[in-house]
């Protein structure tokens, strides 16, 4: 080659890489979220669905959902209505999924035989795939014959195989039903470059790959690498961004791109790391959820097989905005001190860059933290309309301006929506008993008649608001030179029955004047004053 032409043909490769580099900058922003609806969704995989979600929702492309549903011997009934069911109760909207359609259908592998068989003979006839007939026991025969077997360049020769039998010979075979399997040809001694958005170039040799099964005649469907590889390039994926269990899987799926001419629009990646055990010393599996109390799954989920029940972040009482909030901080920081952000400000602050490339530790009381901070932050006429129910199911009738009010002042002692009932039963139902310990700190011999007083107070009260209310008490306090911890302690013990709960006038403008009377009335008669006193 001439220098001129050398030169000329870097300046046309030059123009085709700023050709190629400006359409992909163009594309729009097209992520998948691909589950095996092998069972419930593990809390660690709507992690991953949700940063696809934040990511493409900020560069305003497209969320979508595809069923991996290849592994025909794994398919749990229900699995995928739950998967659907976990996003519509989050709130992550799909905009393509296997129920809402789209224009790159189907979205389930299982119905997308046709388009995976057009591939594989693709790579067979270019050389880049080959068909294996061995059977199991002949794999094993070979593995117990080499250490450490791997089906690659060094043992293919070796075996029974399209590449080793004559073409009529594998014709025959095939023609007779004879059970086969189409592997991926590595060749070895090339440097795969899998392009990491979290970690930069991570460069594997390809002499450390195997011969990977791409198809499978028995079922005739493609395993995950094939029909991941081929569905991300026809649905125009541009960004795969997975668990980081998928890493050593990355230099295969950059080589079947190659070996299908895709490299050019080969998506970009970014492998997510690992939700570890709460100690750190490991993946977090449903068997820690179990030993230590909290659910894996965002719901709760009935085995079809075993009728076991696992619980759920929705039924244990979670709200989806805290699961949320909670699920973005574990391997991402926004480098600020914020920590409550809704689910637009997390679309608006995410990025890559302060994603962590280490695992993050599972944190229960993080998460239950976060539930108390969107219980404290929710208005009170919404909060009022998630404790009605438990209210009813307690037989209580109660007005939504009342219950409003109540959880107003009982919230911020609540981690869940289920604790809003012990932190208020006192304000629908009179104590049926009084707490002994308090009984003996707060009630003295000269208790009772101080409440009668206290009750006449109450009586002469037009105005039973709770800021009336203490101004008058406190002038009655004062004017008989009482002690206000003495009266007011004794006070709450009769209205509450213990000494817990809010701003005491708070609590006896709600029941009201004839209500605090009547439990005044009651306690003075009930409340046996002890005997060392």
């Amino acid at each position: 080659m001439t220098l001129f032409r050398y030169w000329k043909f870097i300046y046309f490769s030059y123009l085709c890489t700023l050709s190629t580099t400006s359409i992909i900058m163009n594309q729009k922003v097209r992520v998948r979220f691909a589950p095996s609806p092998t069972g419930p969704l593990h809390i660690g995989g709507v992690r991953t669905a949700l940063y696809n979600y934040l990511y493409t929702k900020q560069k305003g492309g497209d969320f979508i959902l595809r069923i991996e549903d290849t592994d025909s011997t794994r398919f749990v009934p229900g699995a995928e209505e739950y998967i659907q069911e976990t996003f519509d109760w989050l709130g992550l909207t799909f905009d393509e999924s296997p129920s809402k359609g789209g224009e790159y259908g189907p979205y389930r592998q299982s119905e997308r035989k046709e388009i995976y068989k057009e591939y594989v003979k693709q790579l067979l006839d270019k050389g880049a795939a080959y068909i294996a007939f061995d059977t199991p026991e002949e794999l094993d025969s070979k593995r117990s014959e080499i250490s450490n077997f791997q089906y690659d360049a060094s043992t293919r020769n070796l075996m029974r195989n399209s590449l080793t039998l004559s073409k009529e010979e594998t014709d025959a075979l095939i023609s007779n039903g004879t059970q086969y399997v189409v592997r991926i040809k590595i060749e070895p001694g090339i440097d795969i470059t899998v392009n990491d958005m979290l970690r930069g170039d991570v460069v594997i040799n390809s002499s450390i790959l195997d011969d990977k099964v791409i198809y499978k005649s028995a079922d005739e469907l493609p395993t995950y690498h094939l029909a991941n590889v081929v569905d991300d390039h026809l649905m125009e994926i541009t960004h795969v961004i997975r668990g980081e269990e998928w890493l050593p899987s990355a230099p295969l799926h950059v080589w079947l791109y190659k070996s299908l001419d895709w490299e050019d629009t080969m998506p970009s990646f970014a492998h997510l790391p690992l939700l570890l055990k709460p100690d750190g010393k490991g993946k977090l599996s449903k068997r820690d959820g179990d030993r230590l109390g909290f659910p894996v799954f965002p719901l709760e989920w009935r085995d079809p097989q075993t009728d076991e029940i696992s619980s759920g972040y929705r039924e244990k009482g979670y709200l989806h905005d805290a699961i949320i909030n909670f699920l973005a901080f574990l391997g991402w920081n926004p480098g600020t001190e914020q920590e409550i952000f809704s689910l637009e400000e997390l679309v608006e602050a995410f990025s890559f860059d302060r994603c962590s490339k280490s695992g993050a530790k599972f944190d229960i009381e993080k998460a239950k933290w976060y539930n108390h901070q969107y219980i404290v932050r929710m208005p009170d006429d919404e909060l009022a309309e998630l404790y009605e129910p438990l209210l009813n199911e307690k037989g209580i009738n109660s007005t939504k301006e009342k219950i409003s009010k109540v959880v107003s002042l009982v919230k911020d002692r609540a981690h869940f929506v289920s604790e809003l009932w012990d932190q208020s039963s006192f304000f629908y139902t009179a104590p049926a008993t009084y707490d002994e310990k308090t009984v003996r700190k707060r009630w003295k011999k000269e208790t009772p008649e101080f409440m009668k007083q206290l009750a006449e107070v109450n009586l002469q009260m037009d105005d039973f608001t709770a800021q009336n209310q203490e101004k008058v008490v406190m002038d009655w306090i004062k004017a008989n030179e009482l002690h206000t911890g003495s009266i007011m302690n004794a006070y709450r013990l009769a209205i509450v029955g213990e000494g817990k709960g809010p701003h005491m006038f708070d609590i006896t403008e709600v029941i009201g004047k004839e209500e605090t009377n009547k439990r005044l009335e009651r306690a003075i008669k009930i409340i046996q004053i002890p005997e060392n006193v």
